[in-house]
């Protein structure tokens, strides 16, 4: 497991690095928020995408910052494949956010149970 973990965490960090990035600088990002009628939250997802992935980083000193910034992530990515249902785009659309859901709830999942026994 702790493989997986690691590879997990590789991944969604550098994802939500390039997302984050390019939510903040990238035209594609911006005309992408316009389409969703959320283009006043670009610069709020971008940042908070990027500060997940620099919460999953510093997990590995501070478990609790790991685990919020995984949670964190998870509710964004939800929040994320509700945007693309409503604005009813295609499921091929919706795999790179329904995967990040996935792997940031795994993360989380993962890091609960080192919480519980640094809290008792």
């Amino acid at each position: 497991m702790e493989f997986a973990f690691h590879i997990a965490k590789a991944l969604s960090v550098a994802l939500f690095l390039f997302y984050g990035v390019s939510c903040l600088f990238a035209q594609g990002m911006k005309s992408e928020f316009e389409r969703f009628g959320l283009a006043r939250y670009r610069r709020l997802t971008g940042a908070l995408e990027l500060l997940g992935a620099l919460g999953l980083l510093v997990g590995y000193a501070v478990p609790l910052l790991g685990f919020v910034a995984a949670v964190g992530l998870t509710l964004l990515m939800l929040l994320g494949v509700g945007v693309r249902i409503r604005v009813q785009d295609p499921f091929l659309e919706m795999v790179p956010a329904i995967v990040l859901l996935l792997v940031n709830a795994y993360l989380a999942w993962a890091v609960w149970p080192v919480l519980q026994a640094s809290m008792g």
